[in-house]
């Protein structure tokens, strides 16, 4: 990745229905590596970035200029721009972001009654999932060197619903473990997206003879559901029932660091 400097004009021409936004606070997720080193991995769903191009996410931005109707300068805005200073915006497609969702599914799931158990890459986001995001409990994936084992530790009877973001041997152990019926939403697989050779699942076949519900979860499928979303968790955030931590460092030069140390664990949070 390299950092380019150029000269931006901040005023539209006029009559352009365009708009024109500085961009605040970038989002950096996993799934932007796919589209750097693996595009080809789902081809009928995620492109790759051109190279000498902006790197294209979502951001919260604010609206330096606008000749479009529904914004004016000052609005905050989010969606899909791109890692520069300063993007200009000719069409506003509907967009969805994706980020830490793990976190926020846990606490939607303790709201809801259910007995909740986490699984991190390391012992200080154990601690925040027990102790400040109100898990039952949590243990890290890194020191157990059988994780079916360990599954079976927290799970005496069996796991019947299964948020996955993890992969490889971890969603093995899971399948391993679920109960007759039992359901797996899966909507990330951080441990192959580095992995030149890939894992095989080895216990697929207890889908078959335990009926597991499989399903892939993509964001952008639930995006109408939005607004109905937006006023379910917000006051669920002002009362203190839903605990949502970030992670932030400053300069769009330290991006593409930020970027790779969520392969190693640096992050906490979004």
């Amino acid at each position: 990745m390299e950092l380019k400097i150029t000269k931006v004009n901040l005023k539209l021409p006029e009559g352009s229905d365009a708009v024109l936004v500085k961009n605040l606070y970038l989002s950096i997720d996993p799934f932007i590596w796919i589209r750097i080193s693996k595009p080809s991995t789902c081809p009928g769903f995620s492109k790759s970035y051109k190279l000498g191009l902006p790197i294209r996410w979502f951001e919260v931005a604010e609206v330096v200029d606008s000749g479009h109707p529904e914004f004016k300068k000052g609005d905050l805005v989010w969606g899909m721009t791109s890692w520069e200073e300063y993007t200009l915006i000719t069409s506003m497609p509907p967009e969805v972001a994706f980020g830490v969702v793990g976190q926020l599914v846990g606490q939607f799931a303790k709201l809801m009654g259910c007995y909740v158990i986490g699984s991190a890459g390391s012992n200080q986001k154990v601690d925040l999932l027990k102790n400040k995001l109100g898990f039952d409990d949590a243990f890290n994936y890194k020191e157990e060197p059988k994780l079916d084992v360990a599954l079976k530790r927290y799970f005496p009877e069996g796991i019947e619903i299964c948020f996955e973001n993890i992969g490889g041997k971890m969603l093995d152990a899971v399948i391993l473990n679920m109960k007759v019926h039992g359901q797996i939403a899966i909507c990330g697989m951080i441990l192959r997206y580095n992995l030149e050779q890939l894992e095989c699942l080895q216990n697929l076949f207890c889908l078959i003879m335990n009926r597991i519900r499989f399903d892939g979860l993509i964001a952008s499928d639930y995006y109408h559901l939005y607004p109905k979303y937006l006023e379910m968790v917000l006051p669920l955030i002002k009362e203190g029932k839903i605990v949502y931590v970030e992670d932030t460092v400053e300069g769009l030069e330290s991006a593409p660091a930020t970027l790779v140390g969520l392969f190693s664990g640096r992050n906490l949070g979004k």
